[in-house]
This record gives structure tokens, C-alpha cells and sequence, in this order.
């Protein structure tokens, strides 16, 4: 593996349990730039913004489009601890993320390599480079104690 993969996804895994510590499910993710420089570092916010759409990947994807002031990130690219979901597919395909790099599947509710397999469609007009597994086990793990603790 990369280092260059390692880094990003270190900083994705810290933002995810920033997010569990706060309550919220514990997704992490960075958004980099082609020099390997950090945009955006988010975890999900929907309990504290009492938005159902403040996922990671879409808080990373916002913050990018602000700072570049354009909503094409075609040379960045994206790690996040999980599988992203349909709606989040949608969104880095609109935003056309050069790479998504994501650390645990998801096969209740993930888009990418379960479910819809959103960027194997027909009608999907950007694929991203898809890499999974990356410190799948410490982010799954991270996922397994979140909702653990509350059953």
C-alpha cells in the first residue's frame, strides 16, 4: 500500500471517531488535491445539523467546491472510512472525484460495490477510480463499537 493512501486515510479514521465521540455514526472522510494536499477533513454531522444529508463525503465534497470556488473536483480525490451510499455515489460522480478510496464495506446500505453499484450504471457520467478495503478492519471495528454501545 501507498503511503501517500495511509495519510489521508489516518485523518479520515480521526474525524470518524471525532464523530463517534459526538454521537454521530462514525464516518470519516478527506478530500485531497492532486498534490496530496488536505481541502477538506469531515465526519458526519447529521444529528448536530439535524440534516439527513450531512454525510462525510458530502461535507468534504462541499468544502472542496467552496475553497476551489468551482463545483468540478476532477483532479482530487476522496477517502472515506465507509462504503459511500447511493446518495454519495451520486454526488462524487456529479462532482467527478478523479479517486474514491474507502475503508469498510457496506452491504446493507452501501452503493458503490453492493447495492445499486451506482457507478456501473449506464447512466452514471463519471467513474471515479474505485479502491476499497483500505484499514478496512480498524474502520469496520470503529462501526461495530459505535452501534454496540447502543443496542
Amino acid at each position: 500500500m501507498d503511503d501517500r493512501m495511509v495519510k489521508p486515510m489516518a485523518l479520515a479514521l480521526a474525524a470518524a471517531e471525532r464523530a463517534a465521540a459526538a454521537g454521530e455514526v462514525p464516518v470519516g472522510a478527506v478530500l485531497i488535491d492532486a498534490s496530496g494536499a488536505v481541502l477538506a477533513q469531515t465526519a458526519n454531522r447529521v444529528e448536530a445539523l439535524a440534516d439527513p444529508t450531512a454525510h462525510a463525503e458530502l461535507l468534504a465534497l462541499r468544502e472542496g467546491a467552496r475553497l476551489r470556488g468551482r463545483p468540478i473536483l476532477d483532479d482530487c480525490d476522496l477517502y472515506v472510512t465507509l462504503e459511500p451510499c447511493a446518495m454519495c455515489a451520486g454526488a462524487i460522480a456529479l462532482v467527478r472525484v478523479r479517486r474514491l478510496y474507502f475503508g469498510a464495506s457496506d452491504p446493507k446500505g452501501g452503493a458503490v460495490e453492493h447495492g445499486p453499484r451506482f457507478f456501473q450504471q449506464p447512466t452514471c457520467h463519471h467513474r471515479p477510480d474505485v479502491y476499497g478495503g483500505i484499514d478496512a478492519t480498524r474502520a469496520g471495528e470503529l462501526l461495530r463499537r459505535f452501534f454496540a454501545d447502543r443496542r
